[in-house]
């Protein structure tokens, strides 16, 4: 429909459109234009006729159109709500060690409330100078309890939350800033969206990435063809330069130019001339592109697109088409068909492409194809995409009639995406089919060394493709995706049936089992129809493939799907990352634990979606080993620590009010309390995002030790006692030795105070130290300037008559006994832990140990073997058949690990990992879970 710019200003009419929704992928709704234009004609509108907010004109200078929702309204503005946060593995172990902490304070309230009651009764009233009185209010036994609750109160930290953002904040600004991610073809550098699961990439057990411009570059090239029979480009690789297509051509051959015709028309693509003449081409779809492109190569170019008419050159001669029609692509039809007139002869055409599986079926009755079907899998596994191309010619009356259900369906505002595909279904039969087309989508740089080192990070890949079996397998191969034989082995889960499907999975899940113990990479493949219906009936058996296999390959499948897949994975309580680059992917990044976009040529929906943008597959390695890693260890040291300085000024209280008559004083003033937890000993831990355990270079070479993040092995109950058990310690350590050096010198109150404060604060600067790897300018300021500062500010307080602590730190000072005593604290609290850090570290090194040694020696580092865990192994019963015996899986997973395994060592809570020839690994894990699952046969 075509208006003059001079009238546009007189138009009148009506949208009818649904209520706002924040689906930017649909907008169904009609336009009825009043006269002169249209009298009433009902127009239908898509999306393709909608310009979202915030969207940017290409092709055009200028569009007129009309404001149909405003404001918040609109549905970008609907689709910008808070999206739902993210918990990390990390915030969830914090949110229970809290809990336990929060119990353990209500324990030690209660108990010394009970105690503090008792000795008023039985003990202060007998002293005169305490002066409680015979009888006091009913609410008298809650004093001593909520006065133990004020104390207690700092045994949590509130600011552990604070303190947590804004590091993980420069944890997303390190990855900002890596100047190593940037993408230097295009400029492209790695943004962090999510701020707040930073650690949570050090802790990934599976990968699910799309191909197509994930692990690929989505630069398509026509590579080679099959027409009516004949394959061309077979001899030298490349269609568009084989002899006998090109001879083909300009004898006219009417199936090669039917073939070149579906290839330049039955598209969306628009083409853009410049002054020059030379034509350019923009495409949504780099297929098109592809096709296009090929045809023009192949002297049929696509010159012009004017409204409706399409104009092509052949060979010099200008040929010219009336579109009709266009039925759109969708992910659930995966083809695409045209409806256009020849202006010359007058002849309506149907002009379609697809998917092999979508457009063979729609072949006329008795059309042979046979060859076409081998066409498409020699192609496929030679890596290369495939589409088939069909026509068929149409008779007015029945487009006429066709024309009117389709105008139907696109006017209704009910279930329209499901009704436009019945009726297109009705035009798309007795198709003659002319040929195969066959795309070359290269691999990125860098993606199967990126694949080999993850693997050896423990870390498990899926492969979610839309892409035929036969074309995903082989660029599996070539990515180091899966083993060839012998080292590797495919199972295939094909069927369109249930009972296809149930047998396929049976035999699959029996070589599981049998090939569990050898040393071979077992992956398994499936497609969309045999995936529908195993999530569908087979949900549980397919939950225990998915357990036993490391790599999966599923084929053909649909976005719902993708999103169904990662949904899966995370409810056997996985770390999982989704990465794509399309809006396809969509879905599956964002039902992911961590969503990777590709800022790609299918544009930056993926991208905006997901939690981490970057430019290529290949940085996503430094992004999990590096940063990943970094963040986990800095944030398992910072969270404990801030309990940990919690607990120690908790505890010191505590212990005060046993030389106090249990009766809840507070040994330190707010003032004290406050400068300790916001100034004195938070300031030297925030530096810790600087720390590193390992060089970036140590860390890419060993992605084994990965494994020690995956399995929580810094953060988890047991590393938590052990800072309880610190605190504890060093919280007896300065009450005792501060008890001991002043209450016999008849000091006051407030120095007693001040000592113990002094004595806190030396013992985490040391701490600090003694927990940090890697010192620079910045660690030695923020420790040991924070000493100086805290020295300076009470210097200044005590020079304040109103201060309440006027001239004890002036006095403090100048006394040889409080050096001695802040050095006793130090040596006493610090030996210990010193003598077994040493202990730990000759004698039970870990790995990692291993590796800072031999870094700080300048020596070779040896190779480590292989950290990651051995196969899975499930206690199963000996009957495997699906339909007579129900199946029972005990799961056991231990810690963070990403296996399933049986007890190899005789303590029952030991779990012996394999390190390589001759060595390995014992370790306790901090945390059991079990869960069982029961298969049987959904009827």
């Amino acid at each position: 429909m075509g208006i003059d710019s001079d009238l546009l200003h007189k138009i009148k009419g009506v949208i009818e459109c649904p209520h706002p929704d924040k689906d930017i992928r649909r907008f169904d709704a009609n336009l009825r234009l009043f006269p002169p234009f249209l009298d009433n004609d009902v127009c239908p509108l898509s999306i393709k006729n909608t310009i979202l907010q915030s969207c940017y004109l290409r092709n055009t200078d200028w569009a007129c159109g009309v404001a149909v929702y405003t404001g918040n309204e609109t549905k970008m503005g609907m689709s910008r709500g808070v999206a739902e946060p993210k918990l990390t593995a990390m915030d969830a172990m914090i949110d229970k060690l809290t809990g336990a902490i929060f119990i353990f304070q209500i324990v030690v309230v209660i108990v010394l409330g009970i105690a503090g009651n008792i000795w008023k009764d039985t003990e202060a009233r007998k002293h005169w100078y305490v002066l409680y009185p015979d009888e006091g209010p009913w609410y008298e036994l809650l004093i001593i309890p909520l006065r133990f609750e004020l104390l207690c109160s700092i045994m949590i930290p509130i600011s552990i939350k604070v303190s947590l953002d804004l590091v993980k904040s420069l944890y997303a600004k390190f990855i900002d800033w890596d100047k190593q991610m940037i993408d230097l073809e295009t400029g492209t550098s790695a943004n962090a969206t999510n701020t707040a699961i930073s650690e949570d990439l050090g802790q990934v057990e599976y990968i699910l990435t799309d191909k197509t411009g994930t692990l690929t570059e989505n630069k398509m090239i026509f590579k080679r063809c099959c027409i009516a029979g004949t394959f061309f480009g077979n001899e030298n690789g490349d269609a568009v330069k084989d002899v006998e297509l090109l001879n083909a051509i300009n004898t006219a051959s009417p199936d090669a130019i039917r073939f070149l015709t579906v290839m330049a028309i039955c598209n969306t693509v628009i083409p853009i001339k410049s002054p020059s003449g030379t034509v350019s081409y923009k495409a949504q779809s780099q297929d098109e592109e592809a096709l296009v492109r090929a045809a023009a190569s192949l002297h049929m170019v696509f010159v012009n697109k004017n409204s409706n008419i399409l104009e092509i050159n052949f060979n010099g001669s200008l040929k010219q088409y009336e579109v009709l029609e266009y039925l759109e692509f969708t992910s659930d039809r995966k083809r695409m068909s045209v409806v256009v007139r020849d202006c010359d002869e007058g002849k309506i055409m149907l002009l379609s492409k697809g998917a092999d599986e979508t457009i063979l079926p729609c072949a006329y009755a008795g059309h042979q194809t046979k060859t076409f079907s081998e066409a498409v899998d020699q192609y496929a596994q030679m890596g290369l995409r495939t589409l088939c191309l069909a026509w068929r010619e149409l008779n007015e009356l029945e487009y006429q009639d066709w024309s009117v259900m389709f105008k139907e369906a696109n006017s209704t505002l009910v279930d329209r995406e499901w009704r436009v595909a019945e009726v297109c279904q009705r035009l798309e039969h007795d198709l003659e089919i002319l040929g195969v087309a066959a795309i070359e989508d290269r691999l990125q740089d860098g993606v199967p060394e990126t694949i080999e080192t993850l693997r050896k990070a423990g870390i498990n890949f899926w492969m979610l493709t839309g892409d035929k079996q036969d074309t995903a397998i082989q660029i599996a191969l070539s990515c180091n995706f899966v083993s060839p034989e012998p080292k590797g082995q495919l199972l295939l889960v094909n069927g369109k049936t249930e009972d296809e499907v149930c047998r396929n999975l049976e035999r699959v899940l029996l070589t599981m089992r049998i090939t569990k113990a050898e040393p071979k990479d077992v992956a398994f493949v499936i497609d969309g129809w045999a995936l529908e219906i195993a999530l569908k009936y087979y949900r549980k058996a397919f939950t225990e493939l998915a357990i036993l296999s490391r790599t999966a390959i599923c084929c053909r499948v649909t976005p719902s799907q993708k999103a169904q897949l990662v949904e899966l994975l995370k409810s056997c309580d996985y770390r999982t990352l989704a990465i794509g680059d399309g809006g396809n992917d969509v879905r599956m990044i964002q039902q992911a634990d961590i969503g990777v976009g590709i800022s790609g040529r299918e544009g930056l929906q993926a991208a905006r979606a997901a939690d981490y943008s970057i430019g290529k597959f290949r940085f996503l390695k430094r992004l999990i080993l590096v940063h990943g890693r970094y963040s986990y260890n800095r944030t398992a040291f910072l969270s404990q620590y801030s309990f940990y300085k919690s607990l120690l000024i908790c505890f010191i209280q505590i212990f005060f009010s046993f030389v106090s008559g249990v009766s809840g004083t507070s040994l330190f003033n707010s003032v004290s309390l406050m400068a300790y937890n916001v100034f004195y000993t938070s300031v030297p831990v925030l530096v810790s995002v600087l720390d590193k355990d390992l060089t970036e270079k140590t860390v890419m070479q060993h992605p084994q030790i990965l494994f020690y993040c995956q399995a929580g092995r810094l953060l988890n109950p047991t590393t938590f006692a052990g800072w309880f058990g610190r605190a504890l310690f060093h919280a007896i350590v300065v009450f005792v030795i501060t008890i001991h050096s002043y209450a016999f010198e008849k000091s006051g109150l407030e120095e007693v105070s001040m000592v113990a404060l002094s004595g806190c604060v030396w013992l985490q600067a040391f701490v600090v130290t003694l927990e940090t790897n890697s010192f620079t300018i910045f660690q030695h300021v923020a420790i040991w300037g924070n000493l100086v500062v805290f020295y300076i500010i009470n210097w200044i307080v005590s020079a304040v008559p109103q201060s309440g602590m006027y001239t004890i730190m002036h006095r403090l000072c100048r006394q040889p006994s409080y050096w001695n005593t802040m050095f006793l604290i130090v040596a006493a609290g610090m030996g210990p832990v010193l003598a077994l850090k040493y202990f730990r570290y000759t004698y039970r090194s870990s790995k990692i140990n291993i590796l800072q040694q031999a870094e700080r020696l300048g020596g070779p580092i040896l190779s480590l073997g292989n950290i990651e865990p051995q196969p899975r192994s499930l206690l199963l019963d000996n009957d495997l058949d699906l339909d007579l015996a129900p199946l029972s899986i005990s799961q056991s997973k231990n810690g963070r690990n990403s296996v399933f395994e049986p007890l190899l060592s005789d303590s029952p809570n030991a779990v012996r990992r394999s390190f390589g020839p001759g060595a390995t690994f014992d370790f306790f894990p901090s945390q059991s879970k079990s869960s069982t699952y029961s298969r049987n046969k959904d009827k």
